[in-house]
């Protein structure tokens, strides 16, 4: 029997093919993504037929005439398309459908089951066992030709769907290196950010200073810290820039250069005597240069708050200014909580903006608190904050707590009202404490 075919021919309860222009196939012309494919069929004269044909438009073509033998060509070279005959002796075509559908593949292969089954059910078993196309024997060529074109497109769009899988999968493991670097050197800032208030405790002798800095991501935009005037002064500031991040960190670290324990000739806060010695500015002088120099020479969208004091260690007369910052507490030796302040603009908004001094005078078991607005800002589930009243009731519970211990219970007391200890905003506070005077027995 010839293998090409000019007319329509029938072979009894077999296969029908009729010649095909390879050129009208127009879905398989451009980059196909079936071109090996596998015949499956007991009979030899069913193979020849569809192999001639196959071949004739072009594809490579292998052939079995059992499951058995099937599955083996298929793990030695995994075929594009298998049209498989599905009454056969030993392993038949569900058979081979299931087993070929559990190899491991790096892509899909197509499954046409050749049947003279038409029934519903009886494709309803077909497609459980993992086919994708039916064709009824005696099988039509241009039908043939339609199914394969439609397989095709699904193979095409599978395999650009992999290769995009496949992009999205390249760039989110770049992303992931670019994240993972910049989180490295995000934990690095925050160590630096740390140094910058490294000191946390410092007994000054009549008075000791405690530092709190806690950032709410990696980095934050709050500072705190001391800086040594003389034997019988410090000063105190409690600074929160605004926004959160890197360039708010950034602004923090520059700041501290400002109010520098270090080098004091370059502390904005201080000015050098005639015999060489320091002595304080007036903090609302230090505030408004401050407010000068972020608007006259530095191009940045940031502001920040701030509270400086100038503390008389010997007297207890503490001398502050306020700009924008929340008002600081003071708590008496008999545990009485009170917040005083005038309020005042944020460093960097208003140029020319004036800053006033006010002066407490503190005595044996006072304590002040210079706190950011991540303190009395922080938010219960309902959306309470906790406010200068929730704050005071925390001091007065921590009457007998002090140092570092009084700020670590601060934080837990925070944890427990705000049920999270994720804080949506940096939390830092200066705890000065006066001692209490000895008790004479």
């Amino acid at each position: 029997m010839g293998l090409a075919f000019n007319d329509a021919r029938k072979c009894s309860g077999t296969v029908l093919v009729s010649g095909i222009n390879p050129q009208s196939i127009d879905s398989l012309q451009h980059d196909p993504a079936i071109r090996n494919v596998l015949v499956v069929d007991d009979s030899g004269m069913q193979r020849r037929i569809l192999c001639a044909s196959l071949k004739r438009w072009g594809f490579t073509v292998s052939e079995a005439k059992s499951g058995i033998e099937a599955l083996r060509r298929s793990r030695e070279d995994p075929p594009d398309l298998v049209l498989s005959d599905w009454m056969m002796p030993g392993m038949d075509g569900l058979d081979f459908c299931r087993e070929f559908r559990a190899m491991a593949r790096e892509s899909y292969g197509y499954f046409i089951l050749l049947t003279s089954k038409s029934g519903k059910e009886e494709i309803a078993h077909g497609l459980d066992a993992g086919a994708d196309d039916f064709l009824t024997k005696p099988v039509n060529a241009s039908e043939l030709r339609a199914r394969i074109a439609a397989g095709d497109r699904i193979l095409r769009m599978e395999r650009e769907l992999n290769e995009k899988n496949r992009l999205v999968k390249s760039t989110l493991d770049e992303l992931q290196s670019l994240y993972d670097a910049l989180d490295s050197d995000l934990i690095e800032a925050k160590k630096l950010q740390q140094s910058l208030v490294s000191d946390r405790y410092r007994d000054f002798g009549p008075a000791d200073v405690s530092l709190l800095l806690r950032s709410s991501g990696h980095v934050g935009g709050d500072l705190v810290g001391f800086f040594p005037i003389s034997a019988t002064r410090v000063g105190l500031y409690g600074i929160d820039v605004s926004g959160h991040g890197i360039s708010s960190a950034l602004m923090t670290a520059r700041l501290a250069g400002y109010l520098s324990a270090v080098t004091p000739d370059q502390n904005l806060a201080l000015r050098r005597m005639p015999d060489g010695s320091f002595a304080p500015k007036p903090p609302s002088e230090t505030i408004a240069a401050l407010n000068q120099l972020i608007l006259n020479e530095m191009e940045t969208e940031h502001y920040f708050t701030l509270l400086l004091a100038d503390v008389d260690l010997v007297s207890g007369k503490v001398v502050m200014a306020q700009a924008g910052h929340p008002y600081p507490a003071i708590q008496r030796a008999n545990g009485q909580v009170e917040f005083i302040g005038g309020g005042g603009l944020p460093v960097g908004l208003i140029n020319g903006a004036e800053y006033r001094d006010f002066e407490i005078s503190m005595a044996p078991g006072d304590r002040l608190m210079i706190h950011s607005d991540g303190v009395v800002e922080c938010a219960a589930p309902d959306g309470t904050l906790l406010d200068d009243k929730g704050l005071a009731q925390i001091l007065c519970a921590l009457r007998q707590t002090r140092g570092m211990a009084c700020l670590e219970s601060l934080t837990w007391k925070m944890v427990e009202f705000a049920k999270t200890d994720d804080f949506a905003d940096d939390v830092s506070a200066v705890l000065l404490e006066f001692k209490p005077s000895p008790i004479v027995g």
